[in-house]
C-alpha cells in the first residue's frame, strides 16, 4: 500500500483500499481515460489485493468509483446522498423525529446494516460515530461512521467495495468498503458557493383553511388543495488548496461550512389542544392556534470541517505522509408536541403547550501519520492513527415536569464518546515458489484500542423530583429526551491484534488467484480467524469471470456491550426504570440476556466483466449468510416481566430492552452496471450509464426465547415481527440508476432518474403495514464554463416533486397519520423538489 506523490513524468501510486480484492465499476471506466487524457496517470486504487492494478480489467471483486466530478454534477451537498444516487446498492433513508438519528443519519449496503461496512480514509480505517441509534427507522441498533463529516471539497474519489473483506481489513467489512481518497494537488484549487431550497407541494396533504365547531360541537377543519412550502434553505461554503513542500511533497487543506435550515413535513394536527370549559364547549384558543405545531422533516445542521492530506519524500528515500480532520456539527431537532393539555406540561410555563427540541454538539477529531519505504525486496508501510467523536446532546423548550413551574426549560443531557487508536505495519514483496509467474505477498498486523463513554448530564435532565411522602410528584427528567444519570454512566474499553497475510498470483497468463486470511484476537470476547479466496479468468481480451468466496465477522461494538440509558417513568404513581441496559445488568440478566459474540458470515460473488472499446458491462450475484446478527430485542414489559425482575432483585424496573445475538439472515442478489461513451462529433460527447441491483434480504432463523421469557405467552419474544420486517422490506428491493452527461463546447448537462423499488413499514399487526410503490426520482443539472476558471451551474433534484404515498391513504386516517403524513422509510427522502445554484472558480 502506497501514498506517496511523485513528479508529474511519473505514476503516482494512489493509496488503495488495502483490502478486498479490486475492481472499478462503470464510471471508473470513464475516470480512467480522463485521467489518461490528462498525461498525469494514476494507477487505478485497488479495493482488494494490494498488487496495485493498472487496469480495470484486471479486478476480481466489484468496486464503484465516484470521480470529484461525479459528485460535483449531482447537486447534493452530502457525500451519503451522493454515493445513493451514484451506487446502486446504497441507500440513505430518510430519518425524522428519531432523536439523535436525526442528526447523523446511517446509511446502508446491500441492505445490511449500517455497521456492516467498514469506512477507510486513505485506506485507514475510520472511526465510528458515538450514537447508537435506537429510533425506530433503518439501522436501529447500530453504530455507524458518519460519513458527513466528511466535506465532499476534500474528497478526490471514493472507492465502494461490493463485497466482503473482513479477511483484509477486519471487523465491520461484511457488506464492503466504503474509501474515501483525499486530494493530493501540490497546486491550483477551487472555491464553491452553493445555494439551495425547496419548493415543493406535497402530494396527498392537505392545506388547513381553517378551523370551526360542528353541529356535534366538535372540532371542523376546511381544508383546501396539496400544501405547498418554500423551505429547508442551504447555503454551502466550499475552499480547496493545494501547496508545495519544497520539491519533494505537498499538503493539501480542504474547508467547508454547511449551514442546512430544517424542513417541515408534517400535516395539521386536528385534535383538540385544550381542556374543555366547565360547560363542556371547545376553549376559543382551538380556533386561533397554529396547528402545524410538529417538526417533521430535516433537522436543522450546521456543520464546518476542516481536512488535511500530506506527503513528503525524504532524502533517504522513506515517505512520510499525515492526513487529518476537524469537525464539528451543531443540530437542532423537534419531538412530539405536547399539548396544553397534556399531563406533562406545566401550565404556568407553556399555556399553550410545547415543541420539545433535541439540540446537538458533535465534534469529530482524526489524526494519521505514516512511513513508507523499501528495504531490500520488501516495500513496508507503517503508521498509526487516532479518531475520537464526542456526541453532546441538550434539550431546549422543554421541561422537567416533576419539578413545576421552578423547571428549567434547557438542558445539558450529557454525552456519548467514542475513540479509537490503531497501529497498523504492512510489508509486501513477490516470491518465487516455482509457479508460472511470481507470487505477491503481504504479511501485516494491526493493533486497535477502543473506547465508549457515556458522560452524565446535569442533574435536572433526569431527576423525578419526590413529595414530602416520598411519591413523584409528576412525570422526571427532560420531556422528549431524558438525560443520562448517574446509572447511566458509562466508560468501557477493549482492545484487538490481528495478523493478516496475502497472496496474489497468476496461475496461467489468464488466471488470477488470490487468498487472504486474517486472525483477529479480542480483549472482550475471544478471537476469530476469516478468509478469503477469489479470482478471475479472462476467456478473452474483452471477456472476464470473476468470483470470490469468503468468511467475515464483525465484532460488537463497545455501544452495543455496554450502552445504558435508564428513564423513570410513573405507573400507578409510583417510578419505575424503564430503558436500555447491557447484557451483563441484573435486570437484562434476568430476562434471558447472554454475553453478546461476533457475527460470523459466508459472503459469495460471482460474475464477469465485458469491456469493448468505450462500452463496459459488469454483471455481479451475491449471497450473504449472516449468522448471530446482533439485534435490539423488544420492549419486554408487563405485569409477567415485572414479577421476573422482582424475584431477581430489580424491584423498581417496568420494562427492559438489551442487545442480543437473535437471528440469522440471508442476503442475495445482483448488482449489474453498464457504461456506454460517445463521441457526437461536433456535437460533443455523450456518457450513459445504466445501474442497477435487486436485492433480497430474509431472516432465517430467530432464536428461541429465553427460558426467563417461554413460559410468560406468545406475547413476550425477543424479536417480534415488526423487527423482521425492518430487516426484511425496509429497504428498495430493487434500484435503477440512469445517468446521461453530455459535454457540449463550454456546456455540460447531467440528467439522472433513479427508480427505487418497494419498500415497506411493517407494524405489529399486517392491517397497520404500509406499503410504498416503486417511484421513480429525477435529477437535471445545468453548467456552464467560460473560460478554465469558472463553473456557474444551476439544478433541481426530484425534479418532478415526487412524494410516497400518504399514510392516510395507505393505511386509513388517523390523528398521527395526519400529523405525520409520510413514512421516514421512503428512501428518497420526504423533502420534495430541491432548486439549486453553485458558483466555483478554480485556480
Amino acid at each position: 500500500m502506497t501514498f506517496k506523490r511523485l513528479s508529474a513524468n511519473k505514476l503516482a501510486l494512489s493509496l488503495a483500499v488495502t483490502t478486498a480484492l479490486s475492481t472499478p465499476y462503470s464510471t471508473a471506466v470513464a475516470a480512467e481515460q480522463d485521467n489518461q487524457a490528462e498525461k498525469n496517470i494514476e494507477v487505478i486504487s485497488v479495493t482488494g489485493t494490494r498488487r496495485s492494478l493498472r487496469s480495470i480489467a484486471e479486478s476480481t471483486v466489484p468496486v464503484d468509483i465516484i470521480t470529484s466530478g461525479d459528485m460535483q454534477s449531482t447537486g447534493q451537498l452530502e457525500i451519503s446522498q451522493i454515493l445513493a444516487n451514484q451506487v446502486p446498492s446504497f441507500n440513505y433513508p430518510s430519518a425524522t423525529m428519531g432523536d439523535g438519528t436525526d442528526h447523523a443519519k446511517p446509511a446502508v449496503l446491500r441492505g445490511l446494516a449500517p455497521d456492516h461496512t467498514l469506512v477507510l480514509i486513505n485506506g485507514k480505517r475510520r472511526h465510528a460515530g458515538a450514537l447508537l441509534n435506537l429510533a425506530g427507522v433503518v439501522g436501529r441498533g447500530s453504530t455507524a461512521v458518519d460519513l458527513n463529516m466528511i466535506p465532499t471539497s476534500a474528497i478526490k474519489r471514493v472507492e465502494v467495495l461490493r463485497d466482503g473483506a473482513a479477511a483484509q481489513y477486519g471487523s465491520d467489512a461484511i457488506a464492503g468498503v466504503i474509501n474515501i481518497v483525499l486530494k493530493d494537488a501540490s497546486e491550483g484549487g477551487s472555491v464553491s458557493v452553493t445555494y439551495g431550497k425547496y419548493d415543493t407541494q406535497m402530494a396527498g396533504v392537505s392545506q388547513l383553511d381553517s378551523t370551526y365547531e360542528d353541529a356535534n360541537g366538535d372540532l371542523a377543519f376546511n381544508t383546501g388543495g396539496d400544501r405547498e412550502v418554500n423551505d429547508g434553505a442551504t447555503r454551502t461554503v466550499s475552499a480547496n488548496s493545494g501547496f508545495a513542500l519544497s520539491d519533494n511533497g505537498f499538503v493539501n487543506v480542504s474547508i467547508e461550512y454547511r449551514d442546512n435550515d430544517s424542513t417541515q413535513r408534517s400535516g395539521f394536527d386536528p385534535r383538540e389542544q385544550y381542556s374543555r370549559l366547565d360547560d363542556g364547549s371547545l376553549d376559543p384558543r382551538e380556533f386561533t392556534i397554529d396547528r402545524y405545531n410538529h417538526r417533521f422533516g430535516k433537522a436543522d445542521l450546521e456543520d464546518y470541517a476542516l481536512f488535511y492530506n500530506m506527503g513528503y519524500d525524504l532524502d533517504n528515500g522513506l515517505n512520510l505522509y499525515s492526513f487529518g480532520s476537524y469537525s464539528k456539527r451543531e443540530g437542532n431537532s423537534g419531538g412530539f408536541y405536547r399539548r396544553a393539555k397534556d399531563s406533562r406540561n406545566v401550565l404556568e410555563v407553556y399555556p399553550d403547550g410545547f415543541l420539545p427540541q433535541i439540540e446537538t454538539d458533535v465534534q469529530d477529531y482524526s489524526f494519521a501519520l505514516g512511513l513508507q519505504g523499501e528495504t531490500n525486496d520488501w516495500t513496508w508501510d507503517v503508521s498509526t492513527n487516532y479518531g475520537r467523536n464526542d456526541f453532546g446532546f441538550g434539550v431546549v423548550n422543554s421541561i422537567n415536569t416533576s419539578l413545576g413551574a421552578d423547571s428549567p426549560t434547557e438542558f445539558d443531557n450529557g454525552a456519548l464518546v467514542y475513540d479509537q487508536f490503531l497501529v497498523n505495519a504492512t510489508a509486501n514483496t513477490t516470491l518465487d515458489l516455482g509457479l508460472p509467474d511470481d507470487v505477491f505477498f503481504t504479511v501485516g498486523t494491526e493493533y486497535r484500542h477502543e473506547s465508549y463513554k457515556i458522560e452524565e448530564g446535569e442533574e435536572a435532565s433526569y431527576i423525578t423530583a419526590l413529595d414530602s411522602d416520598g411519591n413523584p410528584i409528576a412525570a422526571g427528567g427532560a420531556q422528549v429526551l431524558a438525560g443520562f444519570g448517574p446509572e447511566s454512566a458509562t466508560d468501557e474499553s477493549r482492545h484487538n491484534i490481528a495478523l493478516f497475510v496475502e497472496f496474489d498470483t497468476y496461475l496461467t497468463e489468464k488466471w488470477n488467484v488470490v487468498l487472504a486470511g486474517r486472525y483477529e484476537d479480542y480483549s472482550d470476547f475471544g478471537d476469530t480467524f476469516t478468509s478469503k479466496l477469489a479470482s478471475r479468468y479472462s476467456i478473452t481480451e474483452n471477456l472476464s469471470l470473476r468470483g470470490a468466496i469468503s468468511t467475515g465477522f464483525r465484532a460488537p461494538s463497545l455501544a452495543q456491550s455496554s450502552y445504558r440509558q435508564i428513564s423513570t417513568v410513573l405507573e400507578n404513581n409510583q417510578p419505575f426504570e424503564v430503558g436500555l441496559f447491557p447484557t451483563d445488568s441484573a435486570a437484562a440478566q434476568a430476562l434471558g440476556a447472554q454475553p453478546l459474540d461476533a457475527e460470523e458470515s459466508v459472503n459469495v460473488t460471482a460474475g464477469f466483466i465485458y469491456t469493448q472499446g468505450s462500452f463496459s458491462l459488469t454483471v455481479d450475484a451475491y449471497r450473504i449468510d449472516i449468522d448471530d446478527r446482533i439485534v435490539l430485542s423488544e420492549n419486554l414489559e408487563g405485569d409477567a416481566v415485572v414479577e421476573i425482575l422482582q424475584n431477581a432483585g430489580e424491584l423498581n424496573t417496568e420494562s427492559v430492552r438489551y442487545f442480543t445475538n437473535a437471528i440469522d439472515s440471508r442476503t442475495q442478489g445482483v448488482d449489474i452496471v453498464a457504461t456506454y461513451n460517445l463521441d457526437l462529433d461536433n456535437l460533443g460527447d455523450l456518457r450513459l450509464n445504466v445501474a442497477a441491483n435487486f436485492n433480497d434480504t430474509e431472516v432465517t432463523h430467530v432464536n428461541d426465547n429465553p427460558a426467563q421469557l417461554n413460559s410468560l405467552g406468545d406475547d413476550y419474544v425477543v424479536f417480534a415481527r415488526r423487527e423482521v420486517g425492518r430487516f426484511e422490506e425496509g429497504t428498495p428491493d430493487s434500484k435503477w440508476n440512469l445517468s446521461a452527461v453530455w459535454n457540449f463546447n463550454e456546456w455540460q448537462t447531467t440528467l439522472r432518474a433513479t427508480r427505487y423499488g418497494e419498500v415497506a413499514d411493517i407494524s405489529t399487526t399486517a392491517d397497520r403495514d404500509e406499503y410504498l410503490d416503486p417511484k421513480w426520482i429525477t435529477d437535471l443539472e445545468v453548467a456552464y464554463r467560460p473560460d478554465e476558471y469558472w463553473k456557474f451551474a444551476v439544478g433541481a433534484n426530484n425534479l418532478f416533486d415526487q412524494y410516497p404515498q400518504a399514510t392516510v391513504d395507505n393505511i386509513g386516517y388517523s390523528d398521527f397519520g395526519q400529523i405525520f403524513p409520510y413514512t421516514p422509510y421512503a428512501p428518497y427522502g420526504l423533502d420534495g423538489r430541491f432548486l439549486y445554484g453553485n458558483i466555483t472558480y478554480s485556480f
